[in-house]
């Protein structure tokens, strides 16, 4: 049953069990954007005028799909960007300049630098049958998950929204990752079986990956949904169980921990009850599909907080490489990493004020610099401009 077949008589007569409910499952709806300070002058932003802005292009033209149902302004925008010849970095910058106005994102406290941190799509094992050695169940989202936006019958909760089930007449929380595990889930397809449960946690915080199967052919998950309770990175686990040093938490160090320690690892993936499902692309031959349900583009799409950040905005991220990738790549420690990238997706710990995740493809750098990538740096959205395009 969808949230949306149920009357608000129905849910009114809820009540108490309902504002019960929120306090383990209920998640905070998108707030109102704010943080975002005035126009700037291009010549403040960092690094601007260094960036090979055509190669953003692809990105920003795969979200005029959406962005040009949404204005008049935005389709000018997509007309205007499609004109422009993809190695064309000079006509690409000052569209831009001419289209865009950039705008600093600051904290409740003033400040303008936070948390930018890395993700990619591995490459996951299974099949499409259970076997002895594929056992880990890929879940589509359940039939039986609902939402319910708790605004349209209490007002004092307009910025909240409810996942659950209903079980007769009663809205109870949907179960956690550790009861997901234990029990079966009925109402869920099984897109694929995996052959680990830690590669199907991570798949889960990536929020996409392609799998081989072992039929010969691969397939593409993405994300599509999660059950409605707070995501608790399991790495701030490790460090308050004494496991892992805080200035050694990433995710080679996490799973390495994982691994060593079998008959504690599902003890600890437990505690984070957050639990994602996720849909099939099987002939999706681009990235995998953000949350703007656009492909996303290695090193030029970024997850945001969209309660922060439009969903479809360009952002300038100003930022530096991990330590040991600068020194791969014969850079010195702290070396900008300065670039365009479109805001196409979201994630369940990608929240705040100044809080990104870089999105860096696939491949072993991608998966190096998404373990490694925890970086301080600075945003600055581009807000589309009023114009007309003969201007």
């Amino acid at each position: 049953m969808s949230f949306r077949t149920l009357s608000f008589q129905f849910i009114h007569k809820l009540g108490l069990a309902v504002l019960v409910l929120c306090l383990s499952a209920c998640i905070m709806a998108p707030k109102a954007p704010s943080g975002i300070g005035p126009a700037l002058a291009w010549q403040a932003i960092p690094g601007w005028a260094l960036d090979q802005h055509a190669d953003s292009l692809p990105a920003l033209l795969a979200s005029c799909g959406v962005l040009s149902s949404r204005s008049a302004n935005w389709q000018n925008i997509c007309s205007e960007a499609s004109r422009i010849r993809t190695e064309d970095h000079q006509s690409a910058r000052i569209f831009y300049e001419q289209w865009f106005s950039p705008h600093a994102v600051f904290d409740e406290e003033g400040n303008s630098e936070g948390l930018l941190t890395g993700y990619y799509e591995p490459l996951l094992y299974g099949s499409r049958r259970q076997s002895d050695r594929y056992t880990v169940p890929v879940y589509a989202k359940p039939k039986d998950l609902i939402q319910v936006d708790l605004g349209a019958v209490y007002p004092e909760l307009k910025e909240m929204r409810l996942r659950g089930q209903i079980v007769g007449n009663r809205v109870i929380p949907y179960p956690d990752r550790k009861q997901i595990a234990d029990t079966a889930l009925p109402e869920a397809e099984v897109l694929v079986w995996l052959d680990d449960p830690i590669d199907l946690f991570f798949l889960q915080i990536q929020g996409s990956g392609r799998v081989a199967l072992n039929d010969g052919t691969s397939t593409r998950l993405g994300y599509a949904d999660q059950n409605g309770h707070p995501y608790r990175a399991i790495g701030r686990e490790l460090v308050e169980r004494g496991e892992l040093a805080l200035d050694g938490v990433s995710m080679f160090s996490i799973r390495d921990w994982l691994d060593e320690n079998p008959d504690q690892a599902s003890a600890i993936l437990n505690t984070n009850p957050s639990y994602v499902f996720f849909l099939e692309n099987k002939n999706s031959d681009h990235g995998p599909i953000g949350s703007l349900n656009v492909p996303l583009s290695a090193e030029r799409s970024l997850a945001i907080d969209p309660g922060v950040i439009e969903p479809g905005f360009p952002v300038w991220v100003d930022t530096s490489l991990p330590a040991s990738e600068a020194e791969d790549a014969g850079k010195a420690k702290g070396v900008p990493y300065q670039r365009l990238m479109q805001a196409q997706d979201t994630g369940g710990a990608i929240k705040g004020y100044i809080r990104a995740d870089i999105f860096f493809g696939a491949g072993e750098r991608a998966r190096r610099l998404a373990g490694l990538m925890k970086q301080r740096g600075k945003l600055y959205v581009l807000k589309p401009r009023l114009l007309n395009p003969e201007n």
